[in-house]
């Protein structure tokens, strides 16, 4: 994950300074055809590159609108992709349009023309990334991740339809990305553990030592072998 931060401090949602205790992650998609962070995230720090427009979310209303996520996953102007924090991840959002704000880390992925395999393929990393660093942050697990129209169909966010409406047209869905989630944590949490390897004695007779290896898998130690000195 490449993971930046951009803090909005000067949209209205930052300054109302309301707190959650994040019980779950909201994935989001923009549904515009931009894939350009600096679309929505703003002012240059030198990596996004210049909004000519001037309309980025670092704003008090947004284009008029009370908006605000955690987070946006796009490309940098040299093309690369990475993560933008917007807000402190505890900091009520203004993502989901329902009770999910006040329970749900919501962070937008920048769509393109939902054609190209390539960049979804990024993005779709960088973002089960992001949710595996907030999982093991917040104490989740991948079932505490839905998308924007799963919220809806909870009763808890506005009827939108992201981001399904791109992942299907890659084979994806939220219950595979839920599950490479877990693939993530599981290989994480198991590429973490400390091993500590215990020899149990040197023989000078090859039977003997036979003898006592076949003794350790019966014991269940399935890894046991003979080193020759």
């Amino acid at each position: 994950m490449n993971l930046k931060k951009l803090i909005f401090t000067k949209n209205e949602c930052y300054k109302a300074g309301r707190k959650i205790k994040p019980r779950g992650i909201m994935v989001h998609s923009t549904g515009a055809n931009n894939p350009y962070l600096r679309r929505y995230v703003g002012p240059d720090d030198g990596l996004l590159g210049e909004n000519k427009y001037n309309n980025h979310w670092n704003q008090y209303r947004p284009s008029g609108r009370q908006v605000c996520v955690h987070a946006f996953i796009g490309r940098l102007k040299n093309g690369s992709i990475a993560t933008y924090q917007t807000l402190p991840w505890n900091h009520r959002g203004w993502h989901a349009g329902g009770t999910a704000n006040n329970s749900h880390i919501g962070f937008e992925i920048c769509e393109d023309n939902l054609s190209d395999a390539s960049y979804f393929k990024s993005v779709y990393k960088e973002a089960t990334e992001l949710c595996v660093y907030l999982c093991k942050r917040y104490n989740l697990t991948e079932k505490d991740i839905i998308g924007h129209y799963e919220g809806h169909q909870k009763k808890i966010a506005s009827n939108h339809a992201d981001p399904s409406h791109w992942f299907s047209r890659h084979g994806k869905s939220m219950d595979t990305f839920r599950a490479d989630v877990k693939k993530l944590l599981i290989s994480q949490a198991s590429g973490s553990k400390k091993l500590y390897r215990v020899q149990i004695g040197a023989y000078s007779v090859k039977s003997n030592a036979e003898a006592m290896l076949a003794k350790a898998k019966a014991a269940g130690f399935k890894d046991a072998f003979i080193k020759i000195e």
